[in-house]
C-alpha cells in the first residue's frame, strides 16, 4: 500500500495505471499533475485521480510513489521540475517505450535522485489516446519490463516489481540497450511501416477508392497507424538508431522478395513466404493478452 500517488500526465496510460493501483487497493490518494489544466480537471471528473496538482513539483511533494507518464521527449523537464519533491523512500517510474534515451534524461533531470527510479516499460494501450480512455485493467495479462539502471536502488526495483505484479502484470527485467533493440524490431519498426503504408495510400489520386474497398487484412495490418502522433514521433526519434538498423534489416529481406516477384520465382517466392507463414504461426500472445497499440 503507498499513500499518495503522484501521477504527472493524466492520459491513457498514467490514468490506467492509477485506476489499476485504487482498484487493487495499493494507493490511498492520487494527486495527478497534465501541462493542459483541462486534462487534469477531466481525469478527477471521472474519479482518476482524487486531487489536481497546480504543478508537477506540488503533485509529487509528499508522494511516496511518483509515475512520470509523459511522452519521452517530454521527460527530463518533468525529471527536473519533481526532483525537488523526491524522498529518500519515494519510488519514481515512468512508462516509456524506449529506454536508454529516459534513463539519459533521468540522470541529467533527477541527478542525485536517480537511485529513486525505474525505468518501466509496460506493453499496454490503445490506438486510442486520453483519459476517458483509461481503464483499471490495461495491464493485467500484460508484460511490463523494467530496466533499472546502475544508480538504481534494489529495494526500489524490488517495490516496482511487486507493485506491477499487484495490478495483474507480467514483470521481465532487462538491460536498457537490449530493450531498445528489441522493440525497435518488434514495436517501434512495425508503427513506422504502418504510418508509412498509409501515407503512401494516401498520397496517391485513386487513395480514398482504394481505401474503400480495403478489408480485414488492411485493418488487421493498419490498426497501430492510428496512434497517438506525438507520443510515437519521440518514440521514434528517442531510439533512431535502433530503429534505422531494424528498417535496414527490413529493406533487405523486402529487396529479397521483390527480386524473387521480378525473376517469376514461384518456388523461390512459395519458399519465402512459407518460412514468414511457419514463423508468424509459431508465435502466439498469452490467452489472457488482449492486443495493444504497443
Amino acid at each position: 500500500m503507498f499513500d499518495q500517488l503522484g501521477l504527472i500526465g493524466c492520459g491513457l496510460i498514467g490514468g490506467s495505471f492509477a485506476l489499476a493501483l485504487k482498484q487493487a487497493r495499493l494507493v490511498k490518494r492520487v494527486v495527478g499533475y497534465s501541462k493542459s489544466p483541462s486534462t487534469t480537471e477531466r481525469a478527477r471528473q471521472l474519479g482518476v485521480i482524487d486531487v489536481a496538482g497546480p504543478s508537477a513539483l506540488l503533485a509529487v511533494s509528499g508522494a511516496d510513489l511518483v509515475l512520470v507518464a509523459v511522452p519521452v521527449g517530454a521527460c527530463e523537464a518533468t525529471f527536473r521540475a519533481i526532483r525537488h519533491g523526491i524522498g529518500e523512500r519515494t519510488l519514481v517510474m515512468d512508462v516509456g517505450s524506449t529506454k536508454g534515451s529516459v534513463i539519459e534524461a533521468a540522470e541529467r533531470g533527477l541527478q542525485q535522485k536517480l537511485a529513486s527510479f525505474v525505468p518501466a516499460h509496460p506493453i499496454a494501450g490503445k490506438e486510442v489516446s486520453g483519459v476517458e480512455h483509461a481503464e483499471a485493467g490495461l495491464f493485467k495479462g500484460r508484460q511490463v519490463v523494467l530496466t533499472p539502471t546502475r544508480a538504481t536502488r534494489r529495494t526500489h526495483v524490488d517495490r516496482a516489481a511487486q507493485l506491477w505484479a499487484g495490478i495483474g502484470a507480467r514483470v521481465l527485467q532487462m538491460d536498457h540497450e537490449a530493450h531498445d533493440a528489441a522493440f525497435a524490431g518488434v514495436s517501434h519498426l512495425p508503427h513506422l511501416l504502418a504510418f508509412a503504408f498509409i501515407d503512401a495510400i494516401a498520397a496517391r489520386s485513386d487513395g480514398k477508392h482504394m481505401l474503400g474497398l480495403a478489408g480485414t487484412g488492411f485493418r488487421d495490418f493498419t490498426r497501430i497507424a492510428a496512434s497517438d502522433p506525438a507520443v510515437w514521433r519521440d518514440i521514434l526519434l528517442s531510439n533512431r538508431e535502433q530503429v534505422l538498423l531494424q528498417s535496414q534489416a527490413f529493406r533487405k529481406a523486402l529487396m529479397q522478395m521483390e527480386a524473387l516477384i521480378a525473376a517469376d520465382d514461384s518456388p523461390g517466392l512459395e519458399q519465402a513466404i512459407a518460412a514468414a507463414s511457419r514463423v508468424r504461426a509459431a508465435w502466439t500472445l498469452p490467452a489472457d493478452q488482449p492486443p495493444s497499440a504497443e
